[in-house]
């Protein structure tokens, strides 16, 4: 058996809320979720290239078209900005799919305002990091964004596009009709260019067939035949460990780095009388690249393979 595979398995599924109980794997239902961003700017009123419609309707039957063949295991969102009548961005909020439901939530919007797509960036993948905290990190978590245009706020974009990588959600970006490639094109998983209606629906197509390969339940029944000889609470310990990390809102510190820089000692501190007039250092912030959950999973991992390798070992 390979050990390594199951056990980096566990690390790259953050397993949920140190407050309750980490369920038993088997038989447990998970689902796969995707957050859709459409873009309902007021450009997406233009024509769309070899069509009598415009980019909005075909936009719209593309992911109608796909919506049918999508599996039932899997949990869709569809989040929309600067639709003209849409008073809530979530015309279709993240959950199982219910054809009628959903296929009214994407004839709704009408194209209106501006792109601000960094803000909804954040939006759709915050709502994701709930359903990988709720689900133990059990299943596959996706934003696929279907825009025409660049957004308002590129370094937006740019920052809550590195945040969105660092916490192991995968980016999906479709560009409608666009002269070049979207900045998004160098920063996402996949980029995909759709210059007509059947090459809009085939790239919507393609980004929902890759779930399927994303989903491995048999290398996830390894992993926890793997860790099964292992005693009960170090195994809890260890889940519990892997679960701190990822799950807090894109483009804010985790908790516990904001805990170690405020309990920095001399932090906010006033000279003391007859002191020296030079002000206190600041306490050492962290990096916007430094992650301490990547080094605790990376630690707990290392010990893990050991463990598992050493009980392997007694039991041949």
């Amino acid at each position: 058996m390979n050990l390594l595979k199951p056990v980096l398995l566990l690390a790259l599924a953050p397993v949920g809320l140190l407050a309750q109980e980490p369920p038993a794997y088997s038989g447990a239902q998970y689902s796969d979720n995707v957050v859709i961003v459409l873009d309902a700017s007021g450009s997406m009123k233009g024509q769309m290239p070899d069509s009598r419609d415009d980019k909005m309707t075909a936009a719209k039957a593309a992911l109608k078209t796909v919506m049918k063949t999508v599996p039932e295991t899997t949990h869709i969102g569809l989040l929309v900005f600067s639709a003209k009548n849409l008073r809530d961005p979530w015309a279709y909020p993240l959950g199982p799919r219910e054809d009628q439901r959903l296929t009214a939530a994407i004839d709704r919007p009408l194209p209106y305002g501006s792109t601000p797509l960094g803000k909804y960036l954040k939006i759709g993948a915050d709502r994701l990091l709930k359903a990988r905290e709720k689900q133990y990190g059990y299943g596959t978590y996706r934003l696929l964004i279907v825009t025409d245009g660049e957004a308002d706020n590129s370094q937006l974009v740019k920052q809550y596009s590195r945040d969105i990588w660092a916490r192991g959600i995968v980016l999906d970006v479709i560009g409608v009709d666009m002269k070049q490639n979207h900045t998004l094109a160098d920063l996402a998983h996949s980029y995909r260019s759709a210059n007509d209606p059947l090459q809009l629906e085939t790239a919507i197509r393609e980004t929902f067939a890759e779930i399927s390969t994303d989903t491995d339940e048999g290398a996830m029944d390894e992993a926890f035949e793997t860790i099964a000889p292992l005693p009960e609470n170090f195994a809890k310990a260890a889940l519990e460990a892997l679960s701190i990390s990822g799950n807090h809102p894109i483009g804010e510190r985790h908790p516990d780095e904001l805990k170690t820089t405020n309990a920095a000692p001399g932090a906010n501190s006033a000279p003391a009388p007859g002191s020296s007039s030079a002000p206190t250092p600041a306490p050492v912030t962290v990096s916007e690249g430094t992650n301490f959950s990547a080094i605790l999973k990376i630690g707990i991992v290392a010990l893990l393979i050991a463990l598992v390798l050493l009980f392997k070992f007694k039991r041949s």
